[in-house]
């Protein structure tokens, strides 16, 4: 009897937790109420495992319960209709025509500091023929064991579409990893230039951001970012849920990448993404010629971005003395 309750008392309690929480943060806009309903679903799991018997009728009221709220949870729909901040206003689409590709609402804003900015969106044209690799950037801002992580298509003629995978704020709001496990926060594609995704990381946050060539051919390259525009066109029609955990910056990137070509094997660090160059070099994701220190140093692009000269091309100033790079085209 007592080891049955010790099983099943830890899944109780964490379902518990959740559930209790979610009615917090995502119920009703009205907190009074939200705190009733959520202190009244742990009062009722409390009720439920004290007065009833056997344990067997308690799990299966419980349980009952739980896929009432579950069933409430996953009901809810997500908007694009909302107040949104000017930096994620405008949604990206993409219109796909053999190799060229046009894309809309592309972010290329100019910033006197993170919150002081000219807004510019423009609509640009790629090649896909003269698509020569993916690089992928990663950005702390704190914790060594996270970052957010950016993903960049670089072309032959110089050009680089940079994407980055975020949350969707509305006017007034700010990120918290919290509310980012529950229903607080739409999932945003923002699809801009280098310039202003990276350089807004490095000379206004200053995060450390470190740049890393992938060795992905060119046509696995292709294929996931044809990948990431069907579901950035799919975005644009029907809005989808951030979540911290199953739907964020690199788990959405790994799914991509399963998209295009299953198989791969998950790893923690996937979750703990601070540590996803780690993996990265240990599967030869990324250039293994160098030490992992070596290749972490040079790397590390925070610094000569903040000291890049008046006029020069921001996408081609920090490759400068990358390691590794991509096979050109063959002419």
């Amino acid at each position: 009897m007592w080891l049955r309750t010790l099983l099943i008392a830890p899944p109780v309690l964490v379902a518990t937790l959740w559930a209790s929480a979610a009615l917090w943060i995502d119920g009703p806009d009205l907190p009074i109420l939200a705190g009733i309903l959520s202190a009244g679903f742990t009062a009722l799991t409390i009720g439920v495992f004290v007065w009833l018997r056997p344990l067997r009728r308690s799990l299966v009221v419980f349980s009952g319960l739980f896929l009432v709220v579950l069933a409430w949870w996953f009901a809810q729909t997500p908007e694009n209709n909302r107040s949104w901040q000017p930096n994620v206003a405008r949604l990206p689409s993409a219109t796909i025509d053999g190799d060229l590709v046009t894309i809309r609402n592309i972010r290329n804003f100019d910033y006197q500091s993170e919150t002081d900015y000219r807004e510019k969106w423009e609509e640009r044209s790629y090649d896909l023929s003269r698509l020569v690799g993916v690089d992928t950037f990663l950005s702390y801002w704190g914790s060594p064991w996270m970052a957010h992580t950016v993903m960049s298509w670089a072309f032959d003629d110089g050009q680089h579409l940079a994407v980055s995978i975020e949350t969707r704020k509305e006017e007034g709001e700010s990120y918290s990893a919290i509310l980012g496990f529950f229903h607080q926060f739409e999932l945003y594609y923002v699809v801009a230039d280098e310039r202003d995704l990276v350089g807004l990381r490095t000379n206004h946050r200053n995060e450390d951001v470190y740049l890393y060539h992938l060795a992905a051919g060119q046509d696995t390259a292709r294929a996931v970012l044809v990948d990431y525009l069907e579901e950035i066109n799919q975005l644009s029609e029907t809005p989808s849920w951030y979540n911290a955990l199953t739907h964020n910056c690199t788990t959405s990137i790994w799914d991509h990448f399963q998209n295009v070509s299953a198989g791969r094997r998950f790893d923690w660090r996937i979750l703990a993404n601070g540590w996803i160059d780690e993996m990265a070099y240990s599967r030869g994701f990324i250039d293994t010629s160098l030490p992992f220190s070596e290749l972490r140093r040079r790397s590390a692009i925070t610094a000569k971005a903040q000291a890049i000269p008046a006029g020069m091309n921001f996408s081609e100033w920090i490759r400068q003395d990358l390691p590794g790079g991509h096979d050109p085209l063959p002419r």
